[in-house]
């Protein structure tokens, strides 16, 4: 299941968890957040919601359907936040039970804002304790923590400050560590840090990459992987994605989980 925004574009949010679920073999089913207006270019509207509407599509579809494995994306308002952390706790999210992977969305590659300014603390507050990993980009982390991540000290540094906030695993990723030839994501659970290292695709077409990232851990997580191999698993699916990205628009392309059936 994806708890996340839609985005009308198609190139992140709930249509990227969905082509990457449906990809790695499982039935996607969604909580829809909100509802983003936007293209290749950013976002030029967002509608809300109401919490209490989220939060009974998450109670519906696991009273019935039942899921093996969530993700959560774009949840945009503290209520909605709170509202969702109490679903998930009542039904057995998180927190021990079905695995949780928190993407802290924060903004769009674009830089319009996704999460209400005063949302940031019951992000954090209420669904890092429930999750199974958090898996920020290095903007996000810089907002939860104040660690500027510029090196591998630093990343450590984010690591150890994300999970000090309540996470069983860390994820800090290297995706936008601009100054490397490498693309390098640290794994911390506490007690061992594990480097997994790739390639920095050179395109411009990254959109939804964060979201295919966490989707694709949500997916192993989902088909019994383990938490450090299910971060693997997810670092070279993106990572294949970013090589067959494409053009959509005037500005930046999706990451293209189709690869696996091109």
């Amino acid at each position: 299941m994806t708890i996340a925004g839609s985005d009308s574009g198609g190139g992140a949010g709930i249509q990227a968890d969905l082509r990457t679920f449906a990809l790695l073999g499982l039935h996607g089913c969604v909580a829809v957040t909100a509802v983003t207006v936007q293209n290749s270019l950013g976002v030029s509207g967002v509608q809300t919601i109401d919490p209490e509407v989220v939060a009974a599509q998450i109670r519906t579809v696991t009273s019935d359907i039942g899921v093996s494995a969530v993700k959560t994306g774009m949840l945009a308002t503290a209520e909605i936040i709170s509202a969702i952390a109490d679903a998930c706790t009542e039904v057995g999210i998180g927190g021990g039970g079905v695995p949780l992977v928190v993407d802290p969305v924060c903004a769009s590659m674009h830089g319009d804002p996704l999460l209400a300014t005063d949302a940031l603390d019951t992000l954090v507050g209420r669904m890092f304790p429930l999750a199974d990993i958090v898996t920020p980009n290095l903007d996000e982390v810089r907002l939860i923590t104040g660690v500027d991540v510029v090196d591998a000290d630093s990343q450590r540094a984010a690591a150890r400050a994300l999970r000090d906030r309540g996470t069983r695993w860390a994820l800090v990723k290297g995706g936008h560590l601009r100054g490397s030839d490498r693309s390098p994501d640290l794994l911390f659970d506490g007690d061992d840090y594990i480097e997994i290292d790739g390639p920095r695709i050179d395109t411009p077409h990254d959109h939804g990459a964060g979201d295919t990232l966490a989707a694709a851990i949500c997916s192993a997580l989902a088909h019994g992987y383990s938490m450090p191999d299910a971060v693997v698993f997810a670092k070279r699916w993106v990572t294949r994605g970013l090589e067959s990205a494409y053009p959509l628009g005037a500005g930046h392309g999706p990451v293209n989980p189709l690869w696996r059936v091109g």
